[in-house]
């Protein structure tokens, strides 16, 4: 569903709206003002394991515990 964050210019609330289209205007709940401005929100997923070239993925060495001395599986004693 496309939820749209915006914020008033008159009383500088921030809010969401549920919205279809282009609308000319999305009016502000808390004072009624028309003048509304889109902001850009932040997208966020949820990710189940890692894939290849994801940064935090545990590395192919020993199980992800690696060694005592480095525990992170990416040395010549790991390998």
């Amino acid at each position: 569903m496309p939820m749209f964050e915006y914020q008033c210019d008159a009383c500088k609330a921030e809010f969401e709206e549920l919205v279809f289209g282009e609308p000319e205007s999305v009016p502000c709940p808390k004072c009624g003002s028309t003048k509304t401005r889109k902001l850009i929100s932040r997208c966020r997923a949820k990710m189940h394991g890692f894939g290849p070239g994801f940064p935090d993925a545990p590395s192919s060495g020993s199980g992800g515990g690696g060694c005592s001395s480095c525990s992170g599986g990416n040395c010549s004693t790991c390998g």
